[in-house]
């Protein structure tokens, strides 16, 4: 049987997700930002992808979903700013992480129903300082903003999601075409997350190996941040999530959530 092609997150927030699987016989692993995961998904390059939970609506056919893992949080998540020079109302221009697809549909989400602006966008490289002396705001992902210091005002995206709908956010999910794996490769993915989810130091740690300073703070980010479980109500905060993407003209329109299957956990064999 043919190796299954991963195309994984390289943030630390993914890591959890791929624990161990750089030392499994069934997987190919390799590591790119969240948009480009995407492409390699949509290009084919890969099987399955830790995608952008927006791309599930953009495949060149029908995604399924990897049942269970996921990268989520309820509340303020750390890890996805809005950094702005002015208060928001008065936000006229910002400039768009190009790593990030879940995420600017994100903003431009809360920009139609929260904010109640309609800022021109204006894609740029994860540069803090250049975006905005560019624009009026900038929106940051992954471990700059984790760690990014800045005077400015940082609104907190996934605290505001949360604030606005009371539901968790969805970032990503492991998804790929009907056919892209088997029941048991469902197993080895969840208990991936399982143990990952488990080991937030061990995680951190391992991630910055060579920044020692910055383990603690890894650390609980994993631990306190980022949730691993796509449950019941991460599932309806996905639906809610396409159908205001829709209503945004984001994408065309919102679709099914359609899961690969499962073996039984009780027999033994899977399943979460």
């Amino acid at each position: 049987m043919a190796r299954v092609r991963l195309g994984a997150v390289g943030y630390l927030n993914a890591r959890p997700l791929v624990y161990g699987l750089e030392r499994s016989d069934r997987f190919d692993l390799r590591f790119d930002v969240p948009s480009r995961c995407a492409e390699l998904l949509h290009a084919g390059a890969t099987d399955l992808g830790l995608v952008p939970s927006i791309e599930y609506l953009r495949g060149p056919e029908p995604y399924w979903i990897v049942p269970g893992p996921a990268i989520t949080s309820r509340g303020p998540v750390a890890s996805v700013s809005l950094y702005t020079t002015r208060p928001i109302r008065d936000v006229r221009t910002i400039a768009l992480d190009t790593s990030s697809r879940t995420s600017v549909a994100l903003v431009r989400v809360l920009c139609a129903r929260e904010f109640r602006i309609a800022p021109r966008l204006v894609p740029h490289g994860p540069d803090l300082p250049a975006m905005l002396a560019a624009c009026d705001a900038a929106l940051v992902i992954g471990d700059l903003a984790l760690f990014e210091e800045s005077a400015v005002e940082k609104i907190d995206l996934g605290e505001a999601w949360t604030k606005a709908t009371g539901l968790p956010f969805v970032y990503a999910f492991w998804s790929g075409r009907p056919d892209a794996v088997t029941a048991i490769d469902v197993r080895e993915l969840q208990d991936a997350r399982d143990q990952g989810a488990a080991h937030p130091g061990e995680v951190a740690r391992a991630y910055f190996r060579d920044a020692p300073a910055r383990q603690d703070v890894g650390e609980r980010y994993l631990r306190d941040n980022i949730r691993y479980h796509l449950g019941v109500e991460e599932r309806a905060a996905l639906e809610r999530f396409y159908r205001y993407a829709a209503e945004a003209g984001v994408v065309a329109g919102a679709d099914d959530l359609r899961f690969y299957q499962e073996t039984d956990r009780s027999a033994g064999h899977g399943g979460a």
